[in-house]
């Protein structure tokens, strides 16, 4: 027990009697909060506490049914493979171990709590005991499944080798010949062969409009692609007696052989289908024509020169020929005009000496007629003997007076020394 020690005599307390309050201050209270708006909803909905109770109630079980696991939409409804049930439990490698776990539509894709999560779901459906108590046929081959099922997909190391060995997983190839787009058509199908790399993660497909380097990545990729499928899961079962080694060994080799086998037709099947898929994809038959369109802008350029040199000889060439076709033919003109002129020129010379020669006989001899055979064998000396241009001259002058033409040509004649006078003694 505590003493308290007493109180002394000059203990007191002094008061302020001037002190005063402070000023009253009015401010708006609302009432708040989870209570207060249960009391306004009964009081403006004029509910009972009963009735309040009982619409919280069903707003709690709405509240509870759409939180459900999203995993539970994941996981099948029914079985989807029915002859499951009549499956041999022994041959239970033979089984769909996805199906039977209601996993189906997630296979190698879920995850380990979805296989717990499946695994419960399936026991309390198809537990015997639940079906004897519900009065079913119990169904204890199909539970020994499920159980083998979750044995095999809960360890990592074996839920690899069946999923090796997982057919149901694959994603056929599009029809070869059929129409289809091919993006969607071939992604799933690389979506599916990608859960056997060993390199992660795998690029993807991609699509129209994906760069060349990302089509080439892809493809590199793929031809060097490296699988972890080792087809273990289809192994015959090695005895596990020591009593004869030999069997044992020979199983052994027998399954090894098989799993070689067998990787190697896979290896074979998945070159051939990057085979079929560089074939028909759209990117590479584009940028094939771009590098082919490339090389001939580079060829054209590269050889621009060269080109620039034989069009310009080409051009000498066709102007030299040219050239030589026009002067050829003015050559050809000029011999004929040279010819023409020539020939005019002999017969304007003919005929002037045709008018020298008739211009006495058409001046009736001037006056002379008995001297006619003189005279005339006298012009014929003259036309004879004057040149050219001289018989131009006179034809022009005899037009006038013939007479005084031929003395004059008489007389240039003789001068010139071409004719002695003599022989021209009727005009000179």
């Amino acid at each position: 027990m505590i003493t308290l020690p007493a109180l002394t005599g000059d203990i007191s307390v002094s008061v302020n009697s001037k002190a005063t309050k402070t000023a009253s201050v009015r401010r708006p209270v609302e009432p708040v909060g989870r209570y207060f708006m249960h009391h306004a909803q009964r009081t403006l909905r004029n509910h009972t506490w009963s009735e309040f109770e009982q619409i919280q109630a069903s707003q709690n079980v709405q509240r509870v049914e759409e939180s459900v696991d999203p995993d539970e939409a994941l996981l099948d409804e029914d079985l989807t493979d029915k002859s499951l049930l009549e499956h041999d439990p022994r041959d239970w490698k033979t089984a769909d171990l996805y199906a039977a776990m209601g996993l189906s539509n997630l296979r190698y894709k879920a995850t380990d709590a979805q296989i717990v999560k499946a695994h419960r779901k399936q026991v309390l459906k198809h537990h015997p005991d639940k079906k004897s108590a519900s009065g079913g046929l119990e169904q204890d081959g199909f539970f020994k499944i499920i159980q083998k099922a979750y044995e095999t997909l809960t360890d990592s190391n074996k839920r690899a080798q069946y999923d090796s060995c997982d057919y149901n997983a694959d994603v056929a190839p599009p029809k070869k010949g059929g129409e289809y787009d091919f993006f969607e058509a071939w992604s799933p199908v690389f979506d599916s062969e990608a859960r056997f790399s060993k390199k992660q993660p795998v690029p993807s497909l991609g699509g129209p409009d994906a760069t060349k380097e990302e089509v080439e990545k892809f493809y590199n990729f793929w031809h060097r692609f490296d699988s972890w499928r080792t087809f273990e899961f289809a192994d015959e079962e090695v005895p596990d007696d020591s009593s004869n080694r030999d069997h044992k060994r020979y199983i052994e080799r027998k399954n090894k052989a098989a799993r070689d086998k067998k990787k190697t037709a896979d290896n074979s099947r998945l070159a051939k289908l990057i085979e079929r898929v560089t074939s028909e994809d759209p990117r590479i038959k584009q940028f094939k024509e771009a590098e082919k369109k490339e090389k001939e802008r580079k060829k054209w350029e590269r050889e621009a020169g060269s080109r620039a040199e034989a069009e310009a000889k080409a051009k000498a060439e066709a102007e030299a020929k040219a050239k030589a076709e026009a002067d050829a033919a003015n050559a050809a003109n000029a011999k004929v005009d040279k010819k023409k002129a020539k020939e005019a020129a002999k017969a304007a010379k003919k005929k002037n000496k045709r008018a020298v020669r008739t211009s006495a006989q058409a001046a009736e001899y001037f006056g002379d007629a008995d001297k006619a055979a003189t005279i005339d064998e006298q012009v014929g000396l003259i036309v004879d003997s004057v040149d050219d241009e001289q018989l131009v001259y006179l034809a022009e002058k005899i037009k006038g007076d013939a007479k005084a033409a031929l003395v004059e040509a008489a007389n240039s004649l003789v001068e010139a020394k071409k004719l002695p006078a003599s022989l021209l003694s009727y005009f000179v």
